[in-house]
């Protein structure tokens, strides 16, 4: 027997032996009196007997991991029996029935601690299994301990991202203040300006026109003769005629042909001027033909 099931089974042995030894106590000096003490010897002995076979028989079955229900309804009889009797002798007794009625509860109490002791063996698991499941529990209060730290510390770290947004957008907001007070301070001193009789008329003389009816922009004198210089004439379009012809020739001044892009750099290359679109429509005319 190992020690630890030691720990429910010699309660239940111990209850069992005093509550025999007090049952048949009781039987002996209750109905010693009225009839023959070795009869009642009999009678004692015949109730913690049946008791403890029934029991017995219990315990075999539970080695083999088998349960039989008439059985254990027989030994909770007796154990009701045994009960019973007791509790009639504390009835009947003279003057101390209270201390009889105190007692009359340990057949039924061995009879509970032997149902205990079946609930652990069927429960009962081996050190290894034991091991294992410890080291289940133990690793599952690992990782809830790692998940606690890291919400923790993400947490943390949240909050300081908070904080430090809050702090920057503050100072952007009170610049933004000061910077719309020096505005604000600056419009104020231009309106004021403006709206002077004669810096206004002078402020719009030498800036864009911004009230009607201000005098006109004034214009810089000019010291000394001018000659104006001719305008640059603008190279004259060609005609979608001539511009076929030109791309017609590049494209065919080399055997194979030559490419679009290859006949666009030699056409910009010799000088002349043409829009792409323009350019790109000589092109696909000159290849359809």
């Amino acid at each position: 027997m190992s020690a630890k099931a030691a720990k429910t089974v010699l309660p239940a042995v111990a209850m069992t032996a005093v509550s025999m030894i007090l049952t048949l106590a009781v039987v002996v000096m209750w109905l010693g009196t009225s009839m023959p003490w070795l009869i009642a010897l009999v009678v004692g002995l015949g109730i913690d007997g049946g008791w403890l076979a029934t029991l017995a028989y219990e315990r075999r079955l539970a080695a083999q991991g088998d349960h039989s229900t008439p059985v254990t309804a027989v030994g909770w009889g007796f154990g009701l029996v045994a009960t019973g009797v007791l509790v009639a002798h504390a009835v009947t007794a003279d003057g101390s029935a209270g201390a009889w009625l105190a007692v009359a509860w340990l057949p039924l109490a061995a009879k509970a601690l032997w149902l205990v002791h079946g609930l652990w063996e069927r429960t009962a698991l081996t050190g290894s299994a034991l091991e294992a499941i410890q080291g289940i529990q133990q690793e599952a209060r690992d990782e809830a301990a790692v998940a606690r730290a890291r919400l923790r510390a993400e947490a943390g770290t949240e909050e300081t991202r908070l904080t430090a947004v809050t702090q920057a957008g503050a100072r952007v907001a009170r610049v933004q203040a000061q910077t719309a007070t020096t505005l604000a301070r600056a419009w104020s001193t231009l309106e004021s300006t403006r709206s002077g009789k004669d810096t206004g008329r002078a402020l719009t003389s030498v800036t864009t026109r911004v009230t009607p009816g201000v005098a006109p922009t004034w214009e810089l004198p000019v010291w000394g003769p001018t000659t104006p210089l001719p305008a640059l004439e603008a190279t004259p379009a060609l005609s979608d005629v001539e511009l076929d012809r030109l791309v017609d020739e590049i494209r065919h001044s080399e055997t194979p042909a030559l490419s679009y892009r290859e006949m666009s750099t030699r056409f910009r290359a010799a000088g002349h001027s043409a829009s792409e679109v323009r350019l790109r429509g000589a092109w696909k005319r000159v290849a359809a033909a």
